[in-house]
């Protein structure tokens, strides 16, 4: 069974930077699988932030938070870290690690990520 785990979060200053870790558990992520962050704004469907393809570490981010975040691995911990600089308050939301297979024209759609983490909340103050 696949279980994620998310840490970090918090209430942080406009522009300041927060790190979200989520460690995988159950699952053999060489064998195809993405690791990657979505958030959902109060009021607002569920977005994608970023992921990596576990296999080849290649990146995907969302254009509004292209070269502000970065998404990182540690492998011998099957860990994604997600390091977000300049924090603005439409960052905050709550953010949720999700695990799958899905295609790179689909990397984007929530619904094809079947494994998510409990969600942990980023709230930027102004």
């Amino acid at each position: 069974q696949v279980q994620l785990a998310e840490t970090g979060g918090g209430l942080v200053q406009d522009g300041g930077s927060l790190t979200l870790s989520c460690a995988a558990t159950g699952v053999n992520l060489w064998s195809g699988y993405k690791l990657g962050w979505f958030r959902q704004a109060p009021g607002k469907d569920r977005e994608f932030v970023a992921v990596m393809n576990w296999s080849d570490r290649r990146t995907y981010y969302s254009d509004s938070v292209k070269g502000r975040f970065t998404i990182s691995r540690e492998t011998a911990k099957n860990t994604v870290y997600l390091q977000m600089n300049s924090l603005k308050p439409e960052d905050t939301a709550l953010y949720y690690c999700a695990a799958g297979r899905p295609i790179l024209s689909a990397l984007r759609d929530d619904s094809m990520y079947g494994t998510w983490g409990q969600g942990t909340q980023v709230t930027v103050s102004s």
